[in-house]
């Protein structure tokens, strides 16, 4: 009989050799992760409007187009939104700015004549202050910087362009990429996982629908606000707010800021105003408004479109806080039709209470 050869050992070194090339690997890979992490987020949220655009672009194949041709006017629609909302914020927002930067002297003029205020002003010599440093120079150096910043934060046209492409690429060919997507799965459960799968891209579309209802509001109720405050370019400041709403964590604010300026230019009680009335509405629409409306359209608690939003935006930012809420609709989604289920199947959890009551053992009566 043939003696079994004993099998030969890896020795230390090739073993350490093996670990410390796996580290190194994984190292290498999280550190190309970083430098590629800005064209990553632009792709996600390429992958997110294509996604979110895609009801829309089936719409329109229903009323007999093909899909080219859809995803060419669903493509112009939203350019022409951008668009529009880029002309009516830059028109207001310099006439404005100039207005506050003439009136800003007799605003000071004005608050001098207060008894309380002049006191306390002429002790220690604000106004005058204030009047040298108010000058047209100082506050234009002032504002070009500002708004040098928010024309290098609105210039990434490359990202704004790339994302752009990237949507439109998605789009053309979604239904070749949802197909390889769907192979990816086992073939005894790639037909759940091809209903979980639209029924996930159906949340992640009403929930840019969702989005746009909320901004829609936002405009209208804006819109009266300005007409009822005597606000001029009402129709504008409201588009602003409006388009503004879209951006998620800093959008509102962004709008807010805009409508304050609009309405200080006006006058200080104007401009008083419109900080209570945005600081009002933000709070109703963070904590009443878009709970309730993604609720209906991602069919989520409104807790977790709370928390979602607060963590997505920890972890991702602005990218995050876009995604949270549709990617916490889909995580529940499969803990509900797939998770669940098959742990009710291996007995895992435990049957219902109306189950264990039914279940309950017949009560004995007592012996005699």
């Amino acid at each position: 009989m043939d003696k079994q050869l004993p099998s030969p050992r890896r020795s230390v070194f090739a073993t350490g050799f093996v670990g410390g090339l796996g580290l190194v690997c994984a190292v290498v890979l999280a550190l190309a992760v970083r430098e590629a992490a800005s064209i990553l987020l632009l792709i996600l949220v390429a992958l997110f409007l294509a996604i979110g655009l895609h009801p829309a672009v089936a719409w329109l194949q229903r009323r007999g187009l093909n899909r080219g041709l859809a995803v060419t006017l669903v493509a112009l629609a939203v350019t022409l939104l951008g668009c529009s909302g880029i002309v009516a914020l830059v028109p207001p927002l310099v006439n404005q700015s100039d207005h506050l930067v003439d009136a800003i002297p007799t605003y000071l003029d004005k608050i001098g004549k207060d008894p309380q205020l002049a006191e306390f002003l002429a002790r220690y010599d604000l106004v005058d202050r204030l009047k040298s440093a108010a000058t047209p120079e100082t506050l234009g150096q002032a504002l070009s910087g500002v708004f040098g910043g928010v024309l290098l934060f609105f210039g990434l046209i490359f990202n704004i362009v790339t994302a752009a492409v990237l949507t439109i690429y998605f789009l053309a060919a979604w239904q070749r990429l949802k197909a390889g997507f769907y192979r990816l799965f086992p073939a005894h459960r790639r037909e759940q996982a091809q209903v979980v799968g639209d029924e996930i891209f159906d949340k992640f579309g009403a929930y840019l629908l969702g989005s746009l209802a909320i901004a829609l509001l936002a405009g209208v109720f804006s819109f009266a606000f300005f007409l009822i405050a005597g606000v001029p370019y009402a129709f504008a400041l409201a588009s602003v707010v409006a388009v503004c709403d879209l951006i998620p964590q800093i959008g509102a604010m962004l709008g807010a800021i805009v409508g304050v300026i609009a309405g200080f230019a006006v006058s200080i009680e104007v401009g008083l105003a419109c900080i209570v009335f945005f600081i009002v509405y933000q709070q109703i629409e963070n904590w009443i408004i878009a709970p309730r409306v993604m609720k209906r359209s991602v069919d989520i608690s409104d807790l977790a479109v709370i928390l979602s939003a607060l963590v997505g935006a920890v972890l991702l930012g602005a990218v995050g806080a876009l995604i949270a809420i549709p990617v916490t609709a889909a995580l529940q989604l499969i803990l509900r039709r797939i998770i669940l289920p098959r742990l009710d199947q291996a007995g895992i959890i435990d049957a219902p209470v109306e189950e264990e009551a039914s279940r309950q053992p017949e009560e004995v009566p007592d012996a005699v």
